[in-house]
């Protein structure tokens, strides 16, 4: 155990958030781990652990210099631009120190594409502002040295408390209608399973391109029409957007790093998970 724990430090960009704390609380048995959050607390203000930080007013480099991490795990929200600012920070102590970023980046990078879904090294192309944002800093960091970087393209990530369950017991409640594309085909995950993931590719050392989504496809509507059936026995009311007369695709797939299959997971599985 001592050997596990002396293998690295680790650095949660945005250890409050949802994603962020999940893989806190995977990898802090194992790990020196310390944190970052823009929203102090009593109880994140007494962990002596972890650090406030707001990328729109502070610079990363002090805390970088204070947790001298050997990784770091970028799950920051918020700004794109003082983001940016602040991964180009990252990027500089990266070349020059023994350390390695995990950045969550997203099935966004896709967005532009409609017909098929994406792998690892499909080329990216987005028409959203989102997409574009984390891309460029994709771009950025790929410019190091492999052995630097490990980038993890995410879907639409659920699980027990997530900020997607919660918005849909929020409208339940207030019997407001619920948006489903009927047209857009996904795969998605839990913030659990991907955990498991990022502690998998931590303690393997691997670096290179990850999708990180469930092996099956599924359309928008019909997993969120599962989930809310999960949740209650009425029928509520939902808005269909279209946005396409035909299907398209928002989904990412592995081809070239898979997984072991216990760190897969599909569509019904997420389900079960986000509605404990």
């Amino acid at each position: 155990m001592k050997e596990i724990i002396n293998k690295h430090k680790i650095l949660i960009l945005g250890v409050n958030g949802f994603i962020g704390n999940s893989i806190y609380k995977e990898l802090y048995a194992y790990f020196r781990v310390f944190g970052t959050y823009a929203t102090p607390t009593k109880a994140l203000d007494n962990n002596k652990q972890f650090f406030h930080y707001n990328h729109e007013e502070d610079d990363i480099v002090e805390i970088l210099e204070i947790t001298k991490p050997t990784i770091i795990i970028s799950a920051l929200r918020g700004n794109f631009a003082t983001q940016y600012i602040a991964h180009l920070h990252i990027a500089e102590y990266l070349s020059q120190y023994n350390c390695k970023i995990l950045f969550l980046s997203s099935a966004n990078v896709f967005d532009a594409y409609k017909n098929y879904p994406s792998y690892e090294y499909d080329k990216t192309f987005s028409q959203s502002v989102y997409g574009h944002f984390k891309i460029k800093i994709e771009n950025m960091l790929m410019r190091l040295p492999r052995r630097k970087w490990a980038i993890l393209r995410l879907p639409m990530v659920f699980g027990a408390g997530s900020p997607r369950i919660e918005e849909i017991k929020t409208l339940l409640h207030e019997k407001s209608p619920i948006e489903v594309f009927p047209n857009l085909i996904i795969n998605v995950t839990t913030d659990y399973k991907l955990s498991q993931q990022v502690h998998y590719i931590i303690n393997r050392d691997k670096t290179g391109i990850f999708h990180l989504g469930s092996t099956d496809l599924i359309h928008h509507d019909e997993f969120i029409k599962s989930i809310v059936d999960s949740i209650i026995s009425y029928k509520p009311i939902y808005k269909q957007v279209y946005t396409t007369n035909d299907d398209r695709y928002l989904a990412v797939l592995p081809k070239n790093n898979m997984l072991p299959n216990n760190l897969q997971i599909q569509s019904k599985n997420v389900i079960k998970m986000s509605i404990l």
